[in-house]
């Protein structure tokens, strides 16, 4: 699909889309619980309906409502022999693990870019753990056969926190008491704190130990009965409506909650280094634009945060630094070097040194034709750097958004975005 952005302003209000880390960790919670678990504000980009597809597989009952998606399950039954993740990075890293609670072989799969993406991690880590597991030279499809036995354990942190995430859950699940995952080099610890929160809220009880020790004593591991949970606004998604406001407002973003442990909320803080205007008050941020200066900026925590960060730095005055570039190349694309050429066609200089992006900002953003590299999150960075821009920005293989935010581009038209998709180029 191509999507055509043109150069636009923007005014108005939108709500936030679902939060996919919270609405993805609710769908684990929700079939390792026995009983029935009520989801309120679900998700619906492809990974979310991956997790939801997974989680039947595994003998969970889904039933849509109106705004409440009913999950019944009894633990992990699985009813089919294989699964698939779709395209998402959390769900094979989260899912993996709990699938291997199952005595069962379960053979375990993906599509696109999830292919290509590292899985060593199970090769290595799972047979301490009395898992059976056969990969591809490190890669999916796999083939898991469990059932899992908690045992004291240390864990690289350093790949990705999604891991981490994965072995909690399944650890809680399976009663462990008296164990630890211990890690080294963990990133991306605010994800962990969602990680915790939403098994704290299910009834299971995890000792962080300055997030180099996760103890379990055992307390609380039998969850069960009537439980539910509401979906945050996505701080993830949000970020791009954010800096679509700084660029092209004022907007009002409602939905988006500062007290939550999202990693991406960190993007206030860089609105404010930037000096956008910026208002916050009560689950609602007013944001409009300003004379944006660089800033500098680590994302070491929040990678997800750079595309919309480059989106926000290609308009500010000076060079901004980013650092954190080393946690990029197993996205769904190699994002340091893909943000890099795909704002190199729309003459934005970016240069990658180590661990560090810095880019040129304030020197114009030039109409072009881009490609997301079937990048959910470069698709949407292109959009929102062509709001402003000397011509149009026409994004190939546009439809890359379905991932996370499937609603984006009927949002930025809701706010007077001028969008046009399914257009032919001349």
């Amino acid at each position: 699909m191509l999507t055509r952005i043109n150069p636009s302003l923007l005014k108005g209000e939108i709500q936030a889309p679902a939060s996919k880390s919270s609405m993805q960790r609710a769908c684990a919670a929700a079939v390792l619980n026995k009983g029935t678990t009520s989801i309120y504000n679900p998700g619906h980009s492809n990974d979310d309906k991956a997790a939801l597809g997974v989680i039947q597989a595994l003998g969970a009952e889904v039933t849509q409502g109106v705004d409440v998606l009913k999950i019944v399950s009894q633990g992990i039954r699985p009813g089919k022999a294989a699964v698939n993740c779709g395209e998402s990075g959390l769900g094979i890293r989260m899912f993996a693990p709990i699938i291997a609670l199952s005595e069962k072989p379960i053979a375990v799969n993906g599509e696109g870019s999830l292919l290509t993406r590292p899985m060593d991690f199970f090769d290595e880590i799972f047979p301490q753990l009395d898992i059976r597991v056969v990969s591809n030279k490190g890669r999916l499809p796999l083939e898991i056969q469990g059932p899992l036995q908690p045992r004291t354990i240390s864990i690289d942190g350093s790949l990705s926190s999604q891991f981490l995430t994965g072995l909690l859950f399944a650890y809680a699940a399976a009663g462990a008491k008296g164990v630890s995952i211990r890690v080294n080099n963990l990133k991306s610890r605010p994800y962990i704190d969602l990680t915790l929160q939403v098994l704290q809220h299910f009834g299971w009880k995890v000792e962080n130990r300055n997030y180099e020790e996760f103890y379990f004593s055992g307390a609380g591991e039998a969850a069960s009965g009537d439980k539910s949970y509401i979906v945050e606004g996505d701080w993830s998604g949000g970020a791009f409506l954010l800096v679509a406001g700084a660029i092209a407002g004022p907007i009002t973003i409602k939905g988006l909650d500062t007290a939550s442990t999202q990693a991406d909320k960190a993007i206030l803080r860089a609105l404010r280094d930037s000096g956008a205007a910026l208002t916050i008050a009560d689950r609602t941020q007013h944001v409009g634009p300003a004379a944006l200066k660089a800033f500098q900026f680590d994302a070491t925590d929040c990678p997800d945060l750079f595309p919309p960060l480059v989106a926000l730095a290609a308009y500010c005055e000076g060079t901004t630094v980013i650092d954190g570039v080393s946690s990029l190349a197993h996205k769904e694309s190699n994002r340091g070097l893909t943000l890099q050429d795909e704002f190199g066609k729309m003459g934005v200089l970016i240069e990658l040194d180590g661990d560090r992006m810095t880019v040129q900002g304030g020197k114009g953003v030039k109409g072009a034709v881009v490609h997301s590299r079937h990048d959910h999150r470069i698709a949407m960075a292109c959009a929102v750097a062509g709001l402003r821009a000397q011509g149009d920005v026409t994004i190939e293989e546009a439809q890359a958004i379905n991932k996370s935010y499937p609603d984006f581009y009927e949002h930025l038209q809701q706010l007077g975005a001028v969008v046009n998709t399914k257009i032919e180029l001349v």
